[in-house]
């Protein structure tokens, strides 16, 4: 019995490594990486043009030379369109974006009101132009950005008084100074070129306006003149920086 149970293992022992030896050797094969969607990054220099619409509620109240106040003579909307170019610089990490702005729009913002105190003279207001000067921070969603944005306003402010539709009165052009707040959202449809749409709040400083009779060239009043601006603008840049990088 011994004898058959030893002989039935030496004959395993044989087969067994010849039964191995037929089978399919195994290979493996490392696993490709996982790629993770491609990042858009905002770095980068940038310039674009802008055009948008700007309103105003203009008010004038009358003062002395002084600048204490008499009375108010009345307020009026001043609104029209607007166009112009900006350029800044970005700088990404993660998915938070700051940066820098300087805008430059011509404007042609104009209204008028018939003067409470002088009737039937009317007061005219415009806005030739406006400056915003600006940093950003803002959250990036790949190719959309989310951003807001705060910094000095200015504003080429023109004022003038008129009688039967001819100007009687002007003042000297004031280039008017103040804050800015606004926000917008900006999407990157093709590599290095967006497109954003963006809402500006000027907070105007008050600023006493001495306008000169044009038939006399004397003083003819003494107007504090006030007003904040709101502005929408649709903007589109070019930008210089690497747009899109892949990661593993």
């Amino acid at each position: 019995m011994k004898r058959f149970l030893l002989g039935g293992l030496v004959a395993m022992g044989i087969a067994v490594p010849a039964v191995a030896a037929d089978l399919p050797a195994q290979t493996y094969s490392k696993a490709a990486p996982v790629m993770i969607p491609a990042a858009y990054d905002w770095s980068g220099v940038y310039v674009g043009a802008n055009g948008g619409w700007g309103t105003e509620n203009r008010c004038w109240d009358s003062v002395t030379a002084s600048g204490v106040f008499i009375a108010t003579d009345g307020c009026h909307r001043t609104s029209g369109a607007m166009a112009g170019g900006q350029m800044g610089f970005r700088w990404q990490m993660a998915s938070w974006v700051v940066g820098l702005e300087a805008l430059g729009d011509w404007a042609d913002l104009r209204g008028s009101s018939v003067s409470i105190l002088h009737a039937p003279d009317v007061n005219r207001s415009r806005v030739d132009a406006l400056g915003l000067f600006t940093g950003q921070i803002g959250y990036a969603f790949n190719t959309a950005l989310l951003y807001f944005k705060g910094g000095a306003a200015v504003i080429a402010d023109r004022n003038d008084v008129l009688n039967g539709g001819v100007v009687v009165a002007t003042a000297a052009g004031d280039n008017r100074w103040g804050g800015a707040v606004g926000g917008g959202v900006e999407f990157s449809f093709v590599p290095n070129v967006s497109l954003a749409v963006e809402y500006d709040h000027l907070f105007i400083a008050n600023n006493n306006t001495t306008f000169t009779n044009l038939a006399t060239n004397t003083p003819f009043s003494t107007d504090r003149i006030h007003g904040d601006t709101d502005m929408v603008t649709v903007r589109l840049n070019y930008r210089w920086g690497g747009p899109v990088v892949p990661k593993y």
